[in-house]
């Protein structure tokens, strides 16, 4: 049955309204998303940038017989509310490590107390009216002001906001993906050469391959549990350790590097390998020679990529324990340690002002290394990527 000019011209309206509608709803979809990346950015860089500024006050520090047995009386009464506590306990062990400074008095900067930090930055603070004025008093003179925070990057964590860092923490992070790359990189990598180059198409390689597929999303939380069966209870690796973390990621990652070096290794043409056969190589020297340099961008984007998810993993580290209270930086792979995201969340759970901005500068830098692992993997495919 033929249809009128009408008609058509009436179908062809509403096909034309659907998909300005359709236009409308995916770009107001990545218009919304846009603000809540916006908005989370924001509330971070609000909150977390104060973390990187400390306040410091200038006093004179009597390095006297009485401070060594009792750091308080390093200070004067006047101030001595305002010095943080951490910063009076280290004077001792100063004067052990320079014997000279005993009988001294010295114009110092000294780091504050956490209620002075906040109303330098002008906000809800603890501090009395007459410790108020005398801030306000070492302000007018100079002697009170907000410095780069070089504590925050130094030291590791302490009950005491002005005197936690994050350095312990950054160092169980390197220690615990030192371990998960050097476990699931060559095993991931030569699993997936197996199943691609080698292993027969079969019932069992099917199973394996579906396996893979889901154990690639299975919640990360399971893979902690795992790890606190098999490392721990059955292995008896030491708890709260890099070395535990790093197995224990390294399950969780393998799945994404196999599957995304199969994938690198699929992107090679087949006429690559059959111009190796040609020549008389063999299957492993097709792979060695020819395969395998062909698809490392491709399978060292995947490594970047599934190293930076295990990086912002927190989950499973906190089923093996590694949420522990770490106050020196340790380079040991078998000691307590803790990670980053542990490190911001145990921050997160402390309802102090001071804190929450720690967690949120905590946040901060995460990210920053976060993007940049995934700029890094980015880079590396552009560079190296090849078009058949």
């Amino acid at each position: 049955m033929s249809q009128s000019f009408d008609e058509i011209t009436a179908q062809l309206r509403r096909r034309h309204r659907r998909s300005a509608n359709l236009k409308r709803m995916s770009m107001g979809a990545l218009i919304l998303a846009a603000a809540f990346l916006v908005v989370f950015i924001g509330d971070m860089l609000v909150k977390g940038l104060p973390a990187f500024q400390q306040a410091q006050i200038q006093i004179e520090v009597n390095y006297s017989e009485q401070a060594r047995e009792i750091p308080p009386a390093a200070v004067g009464d006047d101030v001595r509310s305002l010095v943080s506590r951490g910063y009076l306990r280290l004077i001792p062990s100063r004067m052990e490590e320079n014997p000279e400074l005993l009988g001294t008095q010295r114009m110092e900067w000294v780091i504050a107390d956490s209620t002075v930090d906040q109303y330098l930055k002008g906000h809800n603070s603890e501090l009395r009216p007459k410790e108020k004025r005398v801030v306000d008093r070492l302000v007018e003179q100079g002697r009170a002001e907000l410095r780069f925070n070089t504590t925050f990057f130094t030291t590791g964590d302490s009950r005491m906001p002005e005197m936690a860092g994050i350095a312990a923490a950054a160092m169980g992070t390197v220690m615990t993906l030192i371990v998960t790359m050097a476990v699931c990189f060559p095993v991931g990598v030569m699993t997936a050469v197996y199943l691609e180059e080698f292993a027969p198409d079969n019932h069992l390689t099917q199973i394996i391959e579906i396996n893979i597929n889901n154990l690639a999303a299975v919640p990360s939380i399971l893979f902690g549990l795992l790890g606190l069966a098999v490392y721990i209870n059955f292995f008896g690796v030491p708890r709260s350790s890099p070395l535990v973390g790093g197995l224990t990621l390294a399950l969780m990652t393998l799945p994404v590097i196999i599957i995304a070096t199969r994938t690198a290794l699929r992107s090679v043409p087949d006429g690559i390998r059959q111009a190796a056969f040609g020549v008389g190589c063999s299957r492993w020297q097709v792979v060695r020679d020819h395969v395998l340099p062909l698809s490392l961008p491709g399978i060292l984007t995947g490594s970047i990529i599934g190293m930076a998810q295990a990086m912002g993993e927190t989950a499973p580290l906190i089923i093996v324990g590694m949420v522990a209270f770490i106050p020196d930086v340790s380079a040991s792979f078998t000691n307590a340690a803790t990670v980053m995201p542990a490190q911001v969340f145990t921050w997160a759970g402390d309802p102090s002002p001071a804190f929450v901005e720690k967690t949120a500068g905590g946040i901060l830098v995460l990210l920053a290394v976060l993007i940049t692992l995934n700029a890094t993997a980015v880079l590396l495919r552009k560079k190296f990527e090849r078009r058949w």
